[in-house]
């Protein structure tokens, strides 16, 4: 059912940027609405990697995407922040002070300013272009991001790809799996750590590396797959026995309507100060792997911090006639 929402910060995304920014706003007594294409809150860490381990969050020195997720969730719960969530912003009229945002399911938003936290925009997989695709994706038999580590407990893996996440997914799976990673050639596009672990793994043989192969056809009967057949440039072919395919040839990245709305971009990311984080249009401000500025890491620390800075920033925009003054939580503690 469509909503009118007045708020002071319109959040969209709701990934852990988006996340903690209802944090940092609210230790400000500042409103906010949560706004995802996603079912559900997370963003990317939920969506691609909710088991896997993140080892760069500070005092925690190995979490899950999921565990995260839920440590953000009761961190900003204080704060009732209202969640659209399975919607996409479609529309942006106003000014500073006096925006207003639409969404696809007829949703209205009154905010004074608005915080785009849409890491990658709308992302979805880069699928390979095989006969009858749809219907192993349809039964589970071709994956493009791992839910449960424990699901393919015991099945023939195999994996095409020569990223980050091909191998760390053929290093997380090894152990539990049987594993084959197919690529179109040797050297792979990974961290040079994880590529010297995957060395090890196939020299080991937890691994098996298909090399120079290319993913061809699937074989199977209703959605239940057997065989992937791979093949080489000269039409050398194998089958590799596979209970499941998990294809990482890296996502498809949209902005989607916020692409038209006028703000400086470099490619797909959004050009912002990097002191406010303020966007070329007053007022709407970008945080998370969708902003960019010199020096600029991809870090979710980076972002978090990138939230902290922005809500300060925001304040002036939504309380202009109040002074900010500075406190820390130890002091303030978590506003009723």
């Amino acid at each position: 059912m469509p909503q009118d929402i007045h708020t002071d910060v319109a959040i969209i995304g709701a990934g852990p940027a988006g996340l903690f920014a209802v944090f940092e706003l609210g230790m400000l007594k500042l409103s906010s609405v949560l706004i995802d294409t996603l079912s559900d809150v997370g963003g990317q860490c939920s969506a691609l990697y909710p088991e896997k381990p993140i080892y760069d969050i500070p005092a925690c020195p190995a979490i899950a995407g999921s565990e995260l997720i839920s440590r953000l969730e009761t961190q900003i719960a204080p704060f009732q922040a209202p969640r659209l969530l399975g919607r996409c912003v479609t529309g942006l009229a106003g000014a500073e002070g006096a925006f207003c945002l639409s969404t696809d399911q007829g949703d209205t938003i009154h905010a004074k300013a608005v915080l785009i936290a849409a890491g990658a925009g709308a992302f979805g997989p880069n699928r390979p272009p095989m006969e009858k695709l749809e219907t192993y994706e349809a039964s589970g038999a071709v994956q493009y991001f791992v839910r449960r580590r424990e699901d393919l407990r015991g099945k023939a893996v195999v994996i095409a790809g020569g990223g980050d996440s091909a191998v760390d997914w053929a290093l997380t799976l090894k152990d539990i799996a049987r594993v084959s990673v197919v690529h179109r050639r040797p050297k792979f596009r990974a961290a040079p750590e994880t590529t010297a672990q995957l060395d090890a793994a196939v020299a080991s043989g937890q691994i098996e590396l298909v090399v120079p192969y290319q993913l061809h056809a699937l074989h199977g009967e209703a959605g239940k797959l057997e065989f992937v057949e791979v093949s080489t440039l000269k039409g050398e072919s194998r089958l590799l026995p596979a209970d499941v395919l998990l294809p990482f040839f890296g996502l498809s990245m949209d902005l989607g309507p916020i692409a038209h709305w006028g703000l400086q971009r470099e490619m797909s990311h959004i050009t912002v100060a990097p002191a406010t984080c303020q966007t070329s249009m007053a007022g709407v401000f970008a945080i998370g792997d969708v902003a960019t500025y010199p020096g600029k890491l991809k870090l979710i620390l980076q972002g978090f911090s990138e939230a902290a800075m922005a809500a300060h920033a925001i304040f002036a925009v939504v309380r202009p006639d109040q002074a900010l003054h500075f406190e820390y939580s130890t002091t303030k503690g978590v506003p009723a």
